[in-house]
């Protein structure tokens, strides 16, 4: 049994299918998220910022949609409205007061977040002989990596 205290909220994982739906939902809330930053950024740093949010937030929903057809190739059934979404999400939703720092560096500490709970992922998966999940569980978990090194450099 996984447990994550990430943020606010303490969650049981009992299932690999109950991990990929909350998975689903903190990828929904970031893809909310990123395109609240994207629209609104501002200062010097708005060109930079608005073309990087709008990549970040396309490469989630593609990761929000091959995570819930893995959970429904598994035979479970992926939360699909904002209520649900909010409901299971680790992560909270975009304030509307940030400004470009703390944007990016909440999207540091989301991205931190959804890859500690993607390597409980993995490890239940592994543990549950399913070597699909882990695999794609793994190469997400890298890709937030990269774009929180490459976030925490750009902050300096």
């Amino acid at each position: 049994m996984a447990k994550t205290t990430s943020n606010s909220k303490n969650t049981q994982t009992n299932s690999v299918e109950e991990l990929l739906n909350r998975q689903v939902a903190n990828l929904n809330v970031l893809y909310v998220k990123i395109h609240n930053y994207h629209w609104y950024v501002k200062g010097s740093s708005f060109y930079t910022l608005h073309a990087k949010f709008e990549e970040l937030y396309n490469e989630i929903t593609l990761k929000m949609d091959e995570i819930a057809e893995r959970l429904l190739a598994l035979k479970g059934s992926p939360s699909a409205t904002l209520k649900e979404y909010l409901e299971l999400s680790s992560i909270h939703e975009a304030t509307g007061n940030e400004d470009a720092p703390k944007m990016v560096q909440t999207l540091i500490e989301d991205f931190a977040t959804v890859c500690e709970e993607f390597q409980e992922g993995i490890e239940l998966a592994e543990s549950s002989s399913d070597q699909p999940t882990a695999d794609l569980l793994i190469g997400y978990k890298a890709d937030l990596e990269k774009h929180m090194w490459m976030l925490r450099s750009y902050l300096g």
